[in-house]
């Protein structure tokens, strides 16, 4: 069980951050349309859904949860991951915007904000809330990375470097074979992989 499945047990519900309003009982009737289960229930399953490859999925569940608990940062950063990884990257950025905005002190929420502004072509944002992630976890390989890829683009844009040459910082690894960047790798502008997807992070809730 790697970070997030264990934060997945604690995320939502047993006092921990749910936005203060507890959850329905187990068990309790369901609305017409709605899924099995309670926010809890909800919150495990789009998690593990998230964790098994399926973000679609992850976030349909996750966002029920999200709806029903708004103020948790939890539930809204798991939906903000699926987002991401379902390619929903401007979902994403309001998510992780929201939960960065309510902690400031949360590295991973202004990690996620930066990489999701790289995505959509925002790199002066992107470069300002992954230079935040550094300054907080300046030890993280991935928050490094991640900025020095967007940094290197807006160098190039604005034509201090000239053209990107293969092998320069921030130029796209062409894709060997069918199998893709291998999951877990850094992510940044010009990947394919999701926000730190395995978990790479001492994270406090709040």
């Amino acid at each position: 069980m790697d970070e997030r499945d264990e934060r997945a047990d604690d995320g939502a519900g047993g006092g921990a951050d749910t936005g203060g309003g507890g959850v329905a009982p187990s068990g309790q009737q369901q609305r017409s349309g709605e899924p099995e289960g309670d926010v809890y229930d909800w919150f495990r399953r789009g998690a593990r859904l998230l964790a098994q490859g399926n973000p679609a999925a992850a976030e349909q569940l996750l966002a029920r949860a999200a709806a029903a608990e708004p103020d948790s940062r939890s539930i809204r950063e798991a939906l903000a991951r699926a987002q991401f990884d379902a390619g929903a990257f401007a979902a994403a950025l309001e998510n992780f915007r929201t939960v960065a905005l309510a902690d400031p002190s949360d590295d991973y929420a202004q990690f996620g904000w930066g990489v999701a502004a790289a995505r959509l072509g925002d790199f002066e944002t992107s470069a300002e809330h992954l230079a935040l992630a550094v300054a907080m976890r300046p030890e993280n390989d991935h928050y490094r990375a991640a900025l020095r890829q967007t940094r290197a683009t807006l160098a190039a844009r604005a034509g201090a470097f000239g053209p990107l040459l293969p092998g320069a910082p921030g130029y796209p690894e062409p894709q060997v074979g069918a199998e893709g960047p291998v999951p877990g790798s850094a992510a940044g502008p010009g990947t394919t992989a999701g926000p730190e997807p395995t978990g790479d992070r001492d994270r406090r809730d709040g």
